[in-house]
């Protein structure tokens, strides 16, 4: 079902959530001190490619609270803000519930990456 599920969602909509992901990154990435915080979009960005086999375990200390404040600030809350309104469009139908669930795993990654760490299901 990973596979299927991947590849049907990178085809309809995964590729669009995933560039928008590596524009972050690349913003980030202009300065030097944004580098670390745009290596942590582009990783995230494999995730929004192909998020069906694979979960999110979240954790971290203060650094990942302070970086996590300045993400929202930055790009966060705009890339939560897509998840969540295509995640909310796809759960509409029955057949989209399932994508629209991983939009909105993929919108709570957005307010909050770094400490989180991402895992394969077995």
């Amino acid at each position: 079902m990973g596979y299927l599920g991947n590849l049907i969602w990178f085809i309809f909509g995964g590729a669009l959530s995933g560039l928008s992901w590596c524009v972050a990154g690349c913003f980030w990435c202009v300065t030097i001190v944004g580098i670390p915080v745009g290596v942590q979009c582009f990783k995230l960005a494999s995730l929004s490619f192909f998020p069906f086999g694979k979960e999110v375990v979240y954790g971290g200390g203060t650094g990942s609270f302070l970086l996590n404040i300045i993400w929202l600030i930055g790009s966060g809350l705009a890339l939560a803000v897509e998840h969540l309104l295509i995640g909310l469009l796809l759960c509409v139908t029955l057949v989209g519930i399932p994508f629209g669930l991983q939009q909105l795993k993929l919108a709570k990654l957005a307010l909050m990456p770094f400490g989180a760490e991402i895992t394969f299901r077995v």
